[in-house]
């Protein structure tokens, strides 16, 4: 029996008398102040960090006598203390992963019993982003008979796609009889009663069964009984091939990796990993054109991987951002080598029975690829996670330029530089910052050059020899010398640039050895403040990233979902869409910017910018054909041909009314159009949930926007908006602006381009009523909640 455990739990700051009742998941960190105070500074987002103290109190009945009680924290950040009665029991440093705390022979029978979960996050500074503090992610307890299924004792493997043949290996606490029955909803494809001294295997075909994939993601139930012990798991059938013959094939298909890296935050909530909100990431994600996404760098939550599965999305599942080297003065090199083989082990019993997880990954730019003990290193992980997991490939994401400069002592961490760093008036950036900023100093272009290095292939080719596939961040260069360089090298594109969508995926079908890219980042993400933003004076009034920076600003799709032109470009250079248009904001267009290599374009999908007609701004159109002209209610303003990418920039001016693009092929045939109308005079509020109807456990999303009569936006219309709700509770209000003094907590919030958004917990089955006031007038709207 699995009890959620995530009721009637209390939170406090230690050292501070003011405890308050809250609910699981819980995100600290978001509502502390920001300041020039914070350690973590431009990295979290300026957000300050304390210790925490969570406690829950709960009654042990006697059903309890004899059984096995185990509870699960999927996710404490960090350094977690877990005491009962006083006791301290159990202490996991890592912060983004789940672990196991066995309470059966401490517990008081027929008593009140007192949990407390000590999360320390003052020992500043200890992350590259922003980490979220506490209790972020769900709380389970399970209650087990004395004669059990082991905890993910259930695992299950596709051995032949082709005769749909199956194996379900179950480890029970004792010897004994097992039932395992496989369902497909409510009917039964097969089952069988066997034997077990501890463990058993049973393999069966089940030969009309439908395949996992990502265009059809259908999903099993497997039932294992083992005495009063019933657990189900979830699972697909597909089989999964890496070779560089064959490349990465699922079921015997080569599928591209089309790619996104994502951080575990859910932007304005914080680190607060609901599960709606972990589903509603990766459908966005899915909708941008993305087929795979990599927990960027840390592993993701199970409630991601269970949308990923019912969704379609591959997932490259991360362990960790440093190994033995520190990144941050107090990150978890302090404790890597101790908890490795037990971090990488909770990852795969977590992963193994997904669909979706098609790799693991054992860290990112970790220079220590670039030393001996590191290359050893590399491979021994490798080979355990071969121990663990033989279906699933291994790889490492190294930035091939970065680690050669490393090795040659610029930008190496050290406690001295780094307490430099922090100081009052002094910024000199350590560690992956100091590389970030060189980055956004020289462009993109200079990275991926400098990874050309002759010296770059030699800090990295054994380190590469070492895993199954070789992660390049920033490497696209390298890909093509190589590949011929190296005949049984399989190389991923861990982590990219935007621009270099299009160039990545007519490589990748003509080569093999390519298998995948994963664009930095797919959706924005809180912390690394502004490494990936373009923003103008008025928005952002320093562009040095200093207190009021919240957000990296670097994603395809903003920090609350909306898709920007660089996702549009992407789409069509996955040949997913024909044609797009976006504009780069025609008030500020041409003025200067916060410098960023992470950003290709700040263009968007609008033609509506109030009092700028006249004023000069570009027009970008993405489109795979020969040619693309450009019109202007019309007129035509510009033709380009496409060469060796699928954009075209026009310089011209903006006039309200309609902008068209047309495409055409070789022979001079329209293959392809699309346009964008400028909104009506009218200027108004909109409240739009992005759900009609949600279920107790769902969370409602509420678009507020500044549009005109029809709703179509209204990027220059912009004030703040106040939000009140009735039968729910405001858990986050704001805007994609990478800048945002306010942060998130309050009930007014700016807008950026127009927009904002607010996040609500249902509180009960019934109406959630929303109201918000503004200067262009005041809207409402309601959703229904009903019993799921």
């Amino acid at each position: 029996m699995k009890i959620l455990w995530n009721n009637d739990w209390f939170f406090s700051r230690i050292g501070e008398n003011n405890e308050k009742q809250i609910t699981l998941p819980h995100d600290a960190m978001i509502l502390e102040n920001r300041s020039l105070d914070s350690l973590g500074g431009k990295n979290t987002g300026w957000y300050e960090g304390y210790d925490y103290l969570y406690t829950k109190k709960f009654f042990a009945p006697s059903e309890f006598e004899g059984k096995k009680l185990i509870i699960e924290f999927e996710g404490v950040y960090h350094n977690a203390e877990v005491y009962l009665n006083e006791e301290k029991i159990a202490f996991r440093p890592y912060g983004y992963t789940n672990f196991y705390v066995d309470i059966s022979k401490k517990l008081k029978i027929n008593e009140e019993n007192e949990v407390k979960v000590v999360a320390r996050n003052a020992d500043q500074p200890n992350s590259r982003w922003y980490s979220g503090s506490g209790i972020y992610r769900p709380v389970q307890l399970y209650v087990l008979p004395e004669e059990h299924i082991v905890l993910n004792g259930i695992k299950i493997s596709t051995l032949n796609y082709q005769t749909r043949t199956i194996e379900v290996a179950v480890e029970t606490s004792t010897l004994g009889m097992i039932d395992i029955e496989i369902l497909d909803g409510e009917t039964t494809l097969d089952k069988a009663n066997l034997q077990t001294d501890g463990k058993v295997v049973w393999t069966q075909d089940l030969p009309d069964a439908k395949l996992w994939n990502t265009e059809t993601p259908y999903l099993y139930t497997c039932k294992v009984k083992f005495g009063e012990h019933v657990e189900e798991v979830v699972f697909g059938i597909r089989q999964i091939e890496c070779t560089r013959e064959n490349s990465f094939c699922i079921n015997g298909e080569r599928v591209i990796l089309r790619g996104s890296c994502v951080h575990h935050d859910n932007g304005i909530l914080g680190a607060r990993a609901y599960d709606f909100a972990e589903e509603r990431k990766v459908r966005i994600m899915k909708e941008a054109g993305y087929n795979a996404i990599r927990s960027a760098h840390n592993p993701c939550s199970k409630a991601m991987l269970d949308a990923c599965d019912r969704l379609g999305m591959l997932v490259v599942d991360e362990y960790v951002d440093c190994w033995y080297i520190h990144k941050t003065k107090n990150d978890y090199a302090l404790y890597c080598m101790d908890w490795w083989r037990q971090d990488l082990k909770d990852m795969v019993d977590k992963d193994f029975n997904h669909p979706s997880v098609i790799m693991y990954s054992t860290g990112n730019e970790v220079s220590e690829t670039a030393e001996e003990r590191g290359i050893k290193f590399t491979g021994q992980m490798t080979e355990y996670l071969h121990q663990l997991d033989d279906t699933r490939p291994v790889t490492c994401g190294v930035n091939i330029f970065f680690n050669y400069l490393s090795s040659l002592g610029f930008g190496v961490y050290t406690d001295k530089k780094a307490e430099k760093a922090v100081s009052k008036g002094k910024q000199e950036a350590v560690g992956s910052e100091f590389f970030n900023n060189l980055a956004g100093i020289l462009g993109d272009r200079t990275m991926k050059l400098g990874a050309s290095l002759h010296g770059c292939d030699v800090k990295t080719r054994d380190a590469f020899a070492n895993m199954d596939v070789a992660g390049y961040n920033y490497g696209i260069y390298r890909y093509k010398k190589d590949l011929k360089k190296y005949p049984e090298r399989i190389i991923v594109g861990s982590e990219t640039f935007c621009n270099d969508a299009y160039r990545f995926y007519e490589f990748a079908k003509q080569n093999t050895g390519l298998i995948g890219d994963f664009v930095w980042a797919g959706m924005d993400y809180l912390g690394e403040v502004g490494v990936g933003a373009w923003e103008y004076r008025d928005y952002a009034p320093d562009f040095t990233h200093q207190v009021g920076w919240v957000s990296a600003g670097s994603g395809r799709v903003d920090l609350i979902g909306n898709e920007l032109g660089e996702a549009k470009y992407t789409k069509v250079a996955f040949e997913i869409d024909k044609i797009h248009i976006a504009v780069v904001p025609v008030n500020n267009a041409f003025k200067p910017h916060s410098p960023s290599a992470w950003k290709m374009t700040n263009a968007m999908d609008s033609w509506s910018w109030d009092d700028c007609d006249g004023q000069m701004t570009k027009v970008e159109v993405y489109a795979r054909a020969y040619r693309v002209a450009l019109y202007v209610n019309s007129k035509k303003v510009g033709e380009k041909k496409l060469r060796n990418d699928c954009k075209a920039i026009f310089k011209t001016k903006y006039y309200r009314g309609q902008v068209v693009a047309i495409a055409y092929d070789e022979q001079g045939k329209e293959i392809a159009r699309t346009l964008l109308e400028s909104a009506g005079e009218e200027t108004k509020l909109t409240v739009l949930p992005e759900d009609e109807k949600l279920g107790m456990d769902d969370l409602c999303y509420i678009r507020l926007k500044y549009t005109d009569h029809t709703g179509t936006k209204k990027p220059l219309a912009r004030g703040d908006i106040k939000v009140s709700i009735k039968g729910g509770e405001l858990l986050a209000l704001g805007n994609a602006c990478p800048y945002n003094a306010r942060g998130y907590n309050m009930d007014v919030t700016d807008t950026y381009y127009g927009e904002a958004l607010a996040v609500v917990k249902p509180k009960g089955v019934g109406k959630i009523e929303i109201f918000a006031e503004s200067q262009y007038g005041n809207a409402q709207s309601s959703v229904m909640v009903i019993s799921k």
